[in-house]
């Protein structure tokens, strides 16, 4: 039975203050307990929107009270939702305003009826890896949540020039990589910016991880699936004093010659599915599979 949940976005734009309240009264209806996470419940609040939103209390941390966990945007929405989650083990429900949406799996026309079926426990869970990066410097710099659902990247920060990128698996040495720079991937993020560079699709149940370069000089190099026990070393270098390491979303600037070490998480995330959908059925949808007028 689902008696508390939380509700998180990063964004309010007026065309979706409609399926914000929709939820809401669907939530209402079956007595759920609502927070809302406290920015957005101020941006709520300076956009006018949402007239039922002034008994609603907020938080700006989980506990695991909470049953379940709505979020109200795309995909990123999503990923920065997994620094609030953590290890609770609190399932992640997407609610897709946004536009591809491999995540988000409640669509913005089917509200009413998904979250019926959710509340009612007809769902089923994803489990979703995660990584965790460690620096040989301050920790510090990566932030109080230094892990990536969706990929690590790292890249060249004010330059033109390309960057080298010394890499390891359990400290054996892989490869230099001369490049833009690097991607490292889970099964989740391997339809995201992975995919774009040329990586490939990993279905989300595969113990693995995408190592996928990004615009290599070295035409040799290739995107390389590994088991996801591994663990990965980084050591960039370049002309420049400083890159950029991004985890999901989250930018850190970096000195070069630092270590950086990556590794599966010691904890998942889950995301709630209907039964009607899967990671496949998604695939087709978004990316048009199927549908060539030539079958």
């Amino acid at each position: 039975m689902v008696n508390k949940v939380a509700i998180f976005g990063q964004s309010f734009y007026p065309e979706t203050e409609k399926y914000l309240i929709q939820l809401l009264d669907v939530l209402n209806t079956h007595s759920v307990k609502v927070i809302i996470e406290k920015d957005y419940f101020k941006l709520l609040q300076k956009e006018n929107s949402v007239e039922n939103l002034r008994e609603v209390t907020t938080f700006e941390t989980l506990d695991e009270s909470f049953d379940l966990f709505f979020t109200i945007g795309g995909d990123g929405t999503i990923l920065s939702a997994a620094k609030f989650v953590k290890n609770l083990n609190i399932p992640i429900i997407g609610i897709n305003t946004g536009r591809l949406g491999f995540l988000a799996t409640v669509h913005k026309d089917e509200i009413k009826k998904s979250i019926e079926d959710i509340l009612n426990g007809h769902y089923k869970i994803s489990e979703r890896s995660l990584l965790e990066v460690k620096l040989d410097t301050d920790e510090k710099t990566l932030g109080e949540f230094s892990f990536a659902l969706n990929d690590v990247s790292i890249s060249r920060k004010e330059t033109t020039s390309m960057i080298t990128i010394e890499t390891w698996l359990d400290d054996e040495f892989l490869n230099s990589y001369w490049s833009d720079g690097i991607i490292i991937s889970t099964p989740t993020g391997s339809t995201g910016y992975s995919l774009s560079c040329g990586g490939p699709i990993v279905t989300p149940q595969t113990k693995s991880f995408i190592i996928t370069p990004i615009a290599p000089h070295n035409l040799n190099a290739r995107p390389l699936v590994i088991p996801d026990h591994l663990e990965i070393k980084l050591k960039i270098s370049g002309r420049e004093n400083q890159y950029l390491l991004s985890l999901d979303s989250r930018l850190a600037s970096l000195d070069k010659d630092t270590i950086v070490r990556i590794k599966k998480a010691d904890f998942n995330i889950k995301l709630v599915w209907l039964h009607n959908d899967s990671f496949i059925t998604t695939l087709r949808k978004k990316l048009l599979w199927g549908q060539d007028k030539r079958n």
